[in-house]
C-alpha cells in the first residue's frame, strides 16, 4: 500500500459543537436596540429589519473555533502539500510574499466607498496592473472588473453585442462559433449573452478544422471564442487564418485565457488576431484558486473596442488617478466596485518579482514540464495520447485510459481515485469530451523532475495494480479523510443537504 494517509478527524460540523452561552468574543452591550450613539455616528435599525428572534448561530468560544477549522484544514489538500495536476485549471503554487504583500493593512483596510483622493496608491496600483496586462496580452485596454474567467468571457461577449448593436446588425448576429474542444463557460457564456452557440469539430489534429469553420461562418456570426493553445494542449497554428475567416464577416476573435500560462513572453494573443482576451488571474499569475473564490478575470481588448469596457475606468488627469464614469458607449458595470482587489493585488507583486524574463520563462518550464512527461507517460505503453500523438504539445496532455477499459473495465475515474491514495491529487478527468475516458494533466512549472518522476511511477503503479489486483483500484480511495464516494447518489438533488437549515428540517434524503 501508499505510504501516504490523509488525516481523518471525526470531526462535527461548527453547528454541532458549543454549548449554549459559551462565546469567543465578548460584544459591547448596545443599551438602546435602535440607536447607538458612536460619536458623531448614529445607527439607527429601521423596526421592519430588526429580528423577532437572535439568528440561531453556533456558539463556540474561540478555541473550539480555531481546533474545529484546524483539523478541518488538515483534513484537505492543497497545492502547497503535493502535485496538483489539474489540466487546463493551471493550480500553480502561490509565492506566499504575494499573499503577505496583500495583507498590509495599508491594502487591506481600505474601502471603496473612500473618496479617490484618499486611495491614490492602490488606483496607481491597478492601474499600472492593467498596462502590464494590457502589454502581456497584446490589447490596447483592459478592464480588471470581472471577478473569474468565466465573468470574463461573460463580459467578452456582452461587448461583441455591444459592438455589432453600434454596427446596427445585432440582429442578424445571432451565432457564436465555439470548437468542440471548448470549455465548458464558452457555450454558457454566450447563452447568457443573447447568442447561439454553434460547435465546429477538431480535425485530425486535434485543431480546429478550418474547413468546418468556413462552412459555419455567416451573416449570422457575431464572433469565435476560442484558445491558443487548445484544450489539448496543442498550439493553433492556423490561427491567422482563423483570424482571418472570421473578420472578413466582420465578426470578433475572442481569447479564452485559461491557457495563456504556455505562451506568457512568447506570443500575445492580440498579435494573433484577437480582439478580445479574459485573463485568469487566479491560474496564470499565481493567486489562490478554488474554494469558491475570489478570482479575478480581467479582459483586454483591441482600441475599437475599448469604449464598450464596464465603468469606471482608472484614468490619470494632472498627475492624479480618478474613476472615470462618463463612458457614453460602455456596456455598464458587471460588479459591484472596481474588481477582486488582493487577487489583483497578488497578481501585481507577482509580475513584478518576476519580469518580463521571469514570466517568459514560466512559460518554458511549463512546457518543459509537459513535454518531459508525455515522453515518460508514454514509456509505460499503458496511456494513450490522441490526435498527432508526435506533436509537441504546450502547457498541458490530454491522455486516455481507454485501453484499460477495455482490458480490465477500469475506467479513468477509478484511476483517478487511486491517485488520491497516493498523495496526489486527481488531474482533470472526461474533459475535453472529444477524449474517451480523459485524463488531462497540467503539471505548471511549479513541480520539479523529481515529482514528475513520482507521479509517473505510482502511474505505472496502479497500472500494474489493474493487471494484478483490479478490485483495489475499483474500491479507491482508501487512504483519504473521505473515502469512495456514491457519485450518483452525491448528484441527486433529492439527497443534497445544501444547508444547515436543511438538514435540521430533514429536507433531504441523508
Amino acid at each position: 500500500m501508499p505510504g501516504f494517509r490523509q488525516t481523518r478527524w471525526s470531526e462535527p460540523t461548527v453547528f454541532e459543537l458549543g454549548c449554549e452561552g459559551r462565546s469567543g468574543y465578548l460584544v459591547p452591550p448596545i443599551e438602546n436596540p435602535i440607536k447607538e450613539e458612536l460619536g458623531d455616528i448614529q445607527i439607527f435599525i429601521p423596526e421592519r429589519m430588526r429580528r423577532q428572534e437572535p439568528p440561531k448561530l453556533p456558539e463556540l468560544s474561540e478555541v473550539e473555533v480555531v481546533r474545529h477549522f484546524t483539523r478541518l484544514s488538515q483534513m484537505n489538500y492543497c497545492v502547497d502539500l503535493g502535485f496538483y495536476p489539474l489540466g487546463s485549471c493551471t493550480m500553480k503554487y502561490n509565492p506566499k510574499i504575494n499573499d503577505y504583500l496583500a495583507s498590509l493593512p495599508s491594502l487591506n483596510l481600505l474601502h471603496p466607498y473612500q473618496d479617490e483622493m484618499t486611495v491614490q496608491g492602490v488606483l496607481e496600483i491597478l492601474h499600472t496592473l492593467s498596462r502590464w496586462l494590457a502589454e502581456i496580452t497584446g490589447t490596447y485596454e483592459v478592464s480588471l472588473q470581472p471577478a473569474a474567467g468565466a465573468h470574463g468571457e461573460f463580459l467578452g461577449a456582452l461587448i461583441m453585442r455591444a459592438y455589432h448593436m453600434l454596427s446596427d446588425d445585432l440582429s442578424e448576429r445571432t451565432e457564436l462559433i465555439i470548437p468542440d474542444s471548448a470549455h465548458g463557460t464558452n457555450p454558457a457564456s454566450a447563452a447568457m449573452a443573447g447568442f447561439k452557440a454553434i460547435i465546429v469539430p477538431s480535425d485530425k489534429t486535434g485543431c480546429i478544422d478550418v474547413d468546418a469553420l468556413k462552412s459555419a461562418v455567416s451573416n449570422q456570426t457575431a464572433g469565435l471564442m476560442l484558445t491558443n493553445p487548445n484544450t489539448l494542449g496543442i498550439f493553433e497554428e492556423n490561427i491567422a487564418e482563423i483570424a482571418g475567416i472570421i473578420h472578413d464577416v466582420n465578426g470578433l476573435l475572442y481569447y479564452d485565457g485559461a491557457n495563456l500560462n504556455a505562451i506568457l513572453g512568447k506570443v500575445r494573443p492580440g498579435d494573433m488576431g484577437f480582439d478580445i482576451v479574459h485573463i485568469n488571474i487566479h491560474k496564470t499569475f499565481g493567486a489562490p484558486h478554488g474554494g469558491g473564490g475570489p478570482g479575478a478575470g480581467p479582459l483586454g481588448v483591441s482600441e475599437e473596442l475599448a469604449k464598450f469596457l464596464p465603468v469606471p475606468r482608472i484614468i490619470v488627469e494632472d498627475g492624479k488617478y480618478r474613476l472615470d464614469y462618463n463612458q457614453p458607449h460602455s456596456i455598464g458595470k458587471i460588479r459591484s466596485f472596481y474588481g477582486n482587489i488582493s487577487v489583483l493585488i497578488r497578481a501585481y507583486a507577482y509580475i513584478l518579482s518576476l519580469g518580463a524574463e521571469g514570466l517568459k520563462e514560466t512559460a518554458e518550464i511549463s512546457v518543459l514540464n509537459t513535454n518531459y512527461l508525455i515522453k515518460k507517460i508514454r514509456e509505460l505503453d499503458v496511456y494513450k495520447l490522441p490526435y498527432d500523438s508526435k506533436r509537441p504539445r504546450k502547457h498541458e496532455c490530454v491522455f486516455s485510459t481507454k485501453p484499460l477499459l477495455e482490458e480490465k473495465g477500469i475506467r479513468t475515474i477509478d484511476i483517478s481515485k487511486r491517485l488520491l491514495d497516493y498523495g496526489i491529487h486527481s488531474p482533470t478527468i472526461y474533459f475535453p469530451m472529444i477524449v474517451e475516458e480523459a485524463m488531462m494533466i497540467e503539471p505548471t512549472e511549479s513541480f520539479e523532475k523529481e515529482e514528475l518522476d513520482r507521479f509517473v511511477e505510482v502511474l505505472r503503479k496502479i497500472a500494474q495494480e489493474v493487471k494484478t489486483n483490479p478490485e483495489l483500484v475499483f474500491q479507491a480511495p482508501k487512504n483519504t479523510a473521505v473515502t469512495r464516494l456514491d457519485e450518483m447518489k452525491a448528484s441527486h438533488p433529492k439527497t443534497m443537504t445544501l444547508s444547515w437549515r436543511m438538514h435540521i428540517k430533514g429536507q433531504s434524503n441523508l
